[in-house]
């Protein structure tokens, strides 16, 4: 019954609430719902609420993105860039019709690459421009509550989709000011509008819950809905998703500003809206702006100071209170780590702060005194230094004591690898295949450092790396362990190389950096169907293929009894280290898929495993390894 039933909601889409032959004019547009998001297929996390709320409710819902997601990758083809785009807006017009969302419109910014930074992604798109086309869509569909993605800078959050809830977040307020953009009101038409309730997708205190697995009118389930909806994201691998059972978890959805009372507001994202513009009163505050008090924090990395200052200006403190900081040390070596205190009170504080680390760190100092003026914010430094060796997060705790005021406060050590690369006298070459004796840094990753995925053991996947320079060229051999080697992309297709099996080089000029438009990756595809090796940058300083944009670049692989082999020589002037420059930030993921029919271009990526493992890592330089170059 079910293929019956689904068969039916495609034959049958002309059932959908449309907009009455009486309306016209503006309340054409009138929304219920609306939905901002970074790229097409975003939609996922909330695909079944939608689908709830258009097939169980008549609500009338329209989305917005951001982009038209071109810099994604494509299993159904070679289109890529503004074809991609173009493709990918095909698809998505096909699921957002099976889900019932009336209206789509785009911001019309470029999907540009993978980055863990909404800094470097607003830079691209500029925030007012971005900001003024999403106002103009509030005051057209005058929502009664906005969807969005979290803005938090958390390890693996898509920098686009933290601009998506950024730009949303600020919209909801933009949109009822008659200052903000006011040739919209003077020269368009368009009236202020205030959205009641603005929502982050994702739990959060207050917030709604909603089950998605009770019947609707068309005897389908939220959860079915979705699925053969969003598998119309064929391009993206969604093919199958029509019975993924995680559709059928319960959504959450957590409460972020609201112009109407919602004390009681549990599983109806709805509940008591609409709301007349009459009834609208003072903003019912979430969370109190905290009273000024003792301040006292780890420093947190840029993007999370960034994120702290935002959401002061925002009036929305309380959203990082459930975040704790998260700082990467450099194993072996000292790291810097501050701590930044100050206090409200009008006379000098004198006291002591103390850093604890776990058994097996230092910390240098161990402790501080220090006075505090009045009103003004002190920072105190410290080195902390991970083990050589050690792998596993650690947590450190600053405390602090006086006559007035006592208290302490954590963080997650993050440590990443490091390792001192010989220099030798002799030019390194492509086709160099050195003696045992030959002198190189060697790394090794297990199939247990994984970013992502599962593996199935050493056999699986696993890599050892050999390192050495020679002044002006990097050179990098890495031996990858794979028992089933896949080979699936087309010469006219070498680009994103995390389909395939594949080994990316992760190259930073400036260690530490926050996002990677100033690095070097490349990403290596040991075989393309014809058994050639190829390469193509990716997310970075200068993507597209190594011919075009690293030409001076050398790579060259082979098959071993036990996977397959890659080399690169890579001139110092490529990657953008500068004269007598001695250290970088380097890291190597190794993309493993066992399918051993796949498609030609299809994506097959089961796992990720890496030098420096973190989800996300490919996108955060600042958890990349570090490389003396001696």
């Amino acid at each position: 019954m079910l293929s019956r039933a689904i068969l039916g909601l495609i034959l049958g889409l002309a059932c959908l609430p449309h907009a009455s032959a009486g309306e016209q004019g503006e309340n054409m547009l009138k929304t219920d719902i609306l939905a901002v998001f970074a790229h097409p297929d975003d939609e996922t996390g909330m695909a079944a609420t939608l689908a709830h709320y258009a097939w169980g409710r008549s609500a009338r819902i329209a989305h917005v993105y951001c982009t038209r997601g071109e810099g994604g990758g494509n299993m159904v083809g070679t289109h890529a860039g503004p074809a991609l785009g173009a493709l990918r807006e095909a698809e998505l017009q096909q699921c957002l019709q099976r889900l019932g969302v009336r209206h789509v419109r785009f911001l019309d910014q470029l999907d540009w690459a993978y980055t863990e930074s909404a800094a470097a992604t607003l830079e691209k798109w500029g925030l007012e421009i971005s900001l003024e086309r999403l106002v103009r869509l509030i005051r057209l569909f005058r929502p009664e509550i906005i969807l969005t993605m979290n803005p938090a800078p958390t390890p693996g959050q898509h920098g686009h989709h933290q601009a998506a809830g950024i730009l949303a977040t600020e919209a909801f307020d933009a949109a009822a000011d008659a200052s903000r953009f006011s040739l919209q009101l003077s020269k368009e038409g368009l009236r202020p509008w205030q959205p009641r309730r603005l929502f982050y997708s994702g739990a959060g205190e207050p917030g709604v819950t909603l089950e998605v697995t009770h019947r609707l009118p068309n005897e389908l389930t939220p959860a079915q809905i979705a699925g053969n909806a969003l598998s119309q994201h064929r391009s993206q691998g969604f093919g199958a998703m029509v019975n993924a059972p995680w559709l059928q978890r319960p959504q959450r959805f957590a409460l972020v500003k609201t112009w109407v009372p919602s004390e009681e507001l549990r599983d109806d994202l709805l509940q008591g809206l609409p709301a007349a513009d009459s009834l609208l009163h003072s903003k019912h505050a979430l969370a109190q702006p905290p009273a000024p008090s003792f301040d006292f924090q780890f420093v947190p990395r840029p993007a999370f100071q960034r994120y702290q200052a935002w959401t002061r200006r925002h009036r929305l403190e309380h959203w990082t209170q459930r975040y704790q900081a998260d700082l990467p040390v450099i194993e072996g070596t000292p790291s810097e780590v501050k701590i930044s205190v100050s206090h409200p009170w009008p006379q000098p504080l004198r006291g002591t702060l103390e850093m604890k680390v776990p058994s097996g760190w230092q910390v240098r100092p161990r402790s501080s005194n220090l006075t505090l003026p009045a009103g003004q914010k002190q920072t105190a430094s410290f080195q902390v230094i991970a083990p050589p060796g050690t792998t596993a997060d650690a947590t450190l705790t600053a405390s602090w004591s006086s006559a007035e005021w006592s208290t302490n406060v954590s963080a997650i050590a993050h440590p990443v690898p490091s390792a001192r690369v010989p220099k030798h006298r002799r030019p390194l070459s492509i086709d160099l295949d050195p003696e045992p004796a030959f002198q190189t840094a060697r790394l090794a990753i297990t199939s247990k450092q994984l970013a992502q995925g599962k593996t199935d053991g050493e056999a699986d996947s696993s890599s050892r790396v050999r390192l050495a320079h020679d002044g002006r060229r990097l050179w990098i051999d890495v031996e990858v362990t794979d028992d089933v080697v896949v080979t699936n992309i087309a010469p006219n297709d070498i680009r994103g190389h995390w389909r395939t099996d594949s080994v990316e080089v992760c190259l930073d000029p400036r260690p530490g950096s926050e996002h990677t438009l100033g690095c070097y990756k490349l990403g290596i595809f040991p075989f393309d169907l014809t058994g050639r090796v190829r390469a193509a940058r990716d997310a970075d300083a200068s993507q597209g293929p190594v011919e075009e944009t690293a030409p001076e670049t050398r790579i060259a692989s082979s098959r071993t009894p036990n996977g397959y082999r890659v080399r690169a020589v890579i001139p110092f002037s490529e990657i953008g280290l500068k004269k007598g420059q001695k250290e970088l930030g380097f890291n190597i993921i190794i993309y493993d898929g066992d399918k051993r029919d796949a498609a030609v271009g299809e994506n097959i990526n089961e796992s990720r495993i890496a030098w420096a493992p973190r989800p996300g890592v490919m996108g955060r330089p600042e958890d990349w390894g570090r490389l003396a170059l001696e």
